[in-house]
């Protein structure tokens, strides 16, 4: 009997000393790393960490900034290379617009031409039309002719869009008709600089263009 009670005894320690729960056949050390002997945090406790989710809205956020900036330099860039070619444009359309108009003349519609030309300019060119516009007057109305212009070509030759300066050159078809004789056609090519006003582009200077010169 005293051999079966030590017997039992030895059994016990044996136990105690595995560490093992002999209710649950647990062992002590579980969620225990194997390898660092550290508990390991289960994927409920990972998830608690409230840094986690902070620096994840803080890396979105600096992506989306990022990607937003970009958008704006991609825009800004594209908004002025629209604004110099609706310049370019607009320029052009004044520019051979009032080129035409500085070769049409009727001497039977005398005035209206005459203001027309007026109109189509500013500056020192506008001047010499005003005070000369009497002269003017006086030689068609004696030459009886009448002038068209017929515009071919014509290109931006330059443009400060800041300064309000441009140029343009421009291919031109003239039809002079007089009381006798045969129509006169001559084709030209006129260079004028235009300046922006505030009823918008108009001729501050014409003149010839130079041998070999092209418009568009």
């Amino acid at each position: 009997m005293a051999r079966q009670q030590r017997t039992a005894t030895a059994t016990t320690e044996r136990d105690e000393s595995t560490g093992t729960d002999e209710s649950t056949g647990t062992d002590d050390n579980a969620g225990v790393s194997e390898r660092s002997g550290r508990p390991e945090r289960s994927g409920a406790a990972r998830a608690r960490n409230p840094l986690l989710p902070a620096a994840l809205v803080l890396a979105l956020l600096a992506a989306g900034a990022a990607g937003w900036g970009g958008w704006q330099r991609y825009q800004a860039a594209n908004d002025d290379s629209a604004s110099f070619a609706q310049a370019r444009d607009d320029a052009l359309a004044a520019g051979e617009q009032a080129v035409q108009n500085m070769n049409t003349l009727d001497h039977k519609a005398l005035e209206q031409g005459l203001d027309s030309w007026e109109q189509s300019t500013t500056g020192d060119l506008h001047r010499q039309l005003v005070d000369g516009r009497d002269a003017f007057a006086r030689q068609i109305t004696e030459a009886k002719t009448v002038s068209t212009a017929k515009v071919l070509s014509g290109a931006v030759t330059e443009l400060d869009e800041r300064a309000g300066r441009a140029g343009v050159m421009v291919a031109l078809r003239v039809t002079v008709t007089a009381p006798k004789g045969e129509p006169a056609v001559k084709e030209s090519r006129l260079l004028g600089s235009l300046t922006r006003t505030a009823a918008g582009w108009k001729l501050s200077a014409l003149g010839q263009a130079p041998v070999g010169a092209t418009a568009g």
